[in-house]
């Protein structure tokens, strides 16, 4: 076939189809089709291959995670941890460390524990008041975001809304399953 012909076979074809259409009959039909798109990903898909890949999705940090040492930046809790922790620091993984006082802002993370291979949510707080203390610093970037996205960015020193914006150490809080 040469390509004149194909040229007039298509444009017969769409001579054809606009005679026997009207403009509202192809909108209506785009819009089905706009409504009908958003049913597409609850169709069933293969949940034992996603399972098999669920392992190979995982995150270099918490493949290698841990859940006895918490002073460790390896610690489970700590996948997207910037600085001190405050477990090294006199304080523990959840509290401040005496004459420093905890950010009312955190940014977050989602961390996989291995014991039980579920992702929870983790609040990080920075505690504010005194001078950094400087032991276990720790900079995991496991799914951080930039900047645009201040929530999840743990390169923001958040020691907003306190009477000191002096940075000491950091908390990891766990705040439950994620969704």
């Amino acid at each position: 076939m040469s390509r004149f012909d194909l040229d007039s076979s298509c444009e017969r074809l769409l001579r054809r189809y606009a005679g026997r259409t009207s403009r509202r009959t192809l909108i209506s039909r785009i819009g089905a089709a706009l409504v009908a798109a958003p049913v597409f990903p609850l169709l069933p898909y293969d949940r034992a291959y996603a399972k098999d890949r669920s392992e190979q999705a995982r995150t270099r940090f918490a493949r290698n995670a841990q859940t006895s040492d918490d002073t460790k930046c390896d610690y489970w809790r700590y996948c997207a941890i910037d600085g001190s922790l405050c477990t090294c620091c006199g304080g523990g993984i959840h509290t401040c460390p005496a004459g420093t006082e905890p950010s009312p802002t955190t940014w977050v993370g989602t961390c996989i524990n291995p014991d039980d291979n579920r992702a929870y949510l983790i609040a990080y707080r920075d505690c504010c008041g005194t001078a950094a203390c400087g032991q276990c610093g720790c900079d995991n970037t496991d799914r951080e975001t930039e900047t645009y996205r201040p929530q999840t960015n743990n390169d923001i020193i958040w020691c907003f809304g306190v009477s000191s914006q002096e940075y000491h150490c950091s908390t990891a809080v766990l705040i439950g399953e994620a969704q």
